[in-house]
């Protein structure tokens, strides 16, 4: 089922970007960034306040900053204040500028969470929009297994029992990283990506049937799981049917769609004596082969045809 994630709050983009916060009188618990957008107020510090983007993350940088240094105290608490009364969710301060108290002051009158960082003002920027976008990015749940494999991220899919999570320990036990178990969270970061991670409560977990939740990270180390992962490669496992016709040469690149993003899918036959694992890392694999310009199969072809116009 398709779902945005409506918001982000602002105690998580503190901790996951590091930054200072400067108002710790203000209460966070319920604050939060809902675009993925962020707004520099240059227009907004000298009174032009139409078309101003309020919702979005606000970022001060040297040019705003010395702006506002260079005024009088009366006309820099006026145009602050014009600024930060708007409704707008936090200010970043960046490049290690610094707010006055006067304007802190105005911060807490307003509940306007402020925060500092010692990044770059492009930097900074940079690494808001990209960590937004991905948190704000189109999300579904999908029942499958997120495996890394050899740097491609495969995702497992098929019928409950058919045996996806067998294979992916197995690919762990075979060095490989665990992304998720049973229910996968796939993100569309952009037009050509998909990010896959797990919920919070099943991550580094498998569940095998008969014996129970097995935790990854604990028996097998933090080296054999990961917590994101872009979807590169799909491949669905079904039951053997003698009477389906399977595609044996790989011509025919087959595609499966998420969140109107096209992944290459294969399908998979199950039958007693598969190894799965083996399966897996050998797709993987072929899969980054064609991406590097190499297709198995268009060469067996090229030579078959060859050998047939040898001997006319």
């Amino acid at each position: 089922m398709n779902n945005r994630n409506n918001k982000v709050y602002l105690s998580k983009m503190v901790q996951e970007l590091g930054l200072r916060n400067l108002t710790p009188e203000v209460d966070l618990t319920d604050k939060a960034v809902t675009v993925p957008e962020i707004n520099r107020p240059a227009l907004q510090l000298v009174g032009y306040l139409k078309h101003f983007a309020y919702e979005r993350v606000q970022i001060i940088g040297y040019v705003e900053f010395t702006y506002l240094e260079q005024l009088s105290k009366e006309e820099r608490l006026v145009a602050y204040e014009r600024f930060i009364s708007s409704k707008i969710p936090c200010v970043i301060f960046s490049t290690m500028t610094q707010p006055t108290e006067d304007m802190l002051e105005l911060a807490v009158k307003y509940g306007v969470p402020t925060f500092g960082t010692d990044k770059t003002t492009s930097s900074l920027m940079a690494e808001v929009i990209r960590w937004l976008g991905v948190q704000l990015a189109p999300c579904i749940s999908i029942h499958g297994v997120l495996v890394d494999v050899y740097g491609e991220g495969v995702l497992i899919t098929g019928e409950s029992g058919i045996g996806k999570s067998e294979a992916a320990l197995e690919l762990i036990k075979r060095g490989h990283r665990l992304v998720s178990d049973d229910v996968v969270e796939l993100r569309k970061v952009s037009d050509a990506t998909l990010v896959g991670s797990a919920p919070d409560i099943t991550r580094h977990f498998i569940e095998l049937r008969g014996i129970g939740i097995v935790d990854v990270k604990t028996l097998y180390g933090v080296e054999c799981v990961k917590d994101t992962q872009q979807i590169d490669l799909v491949i669905k496992l079904e039951e053997w049917d003698k009477d389906k016709e399977y595609d044996r040469l790989g011509l025919q690149q087959e595609y499966i769609e998420y969140l109107g993003n096209k992944v290459v899918c294969h399908s998979l036959p199950i039958r007693p004596g598969r190894n799965l694992a083996i399966i897996v890392e050998t797709a993987a694999v072929n899969h980054r082969q064609k991406k590097m310009g190499y297709n198995a199969a268009e060469e067996l072809y090229k030579r078959v045809q060859a050998n047939i116009a040898k001997n006319r």
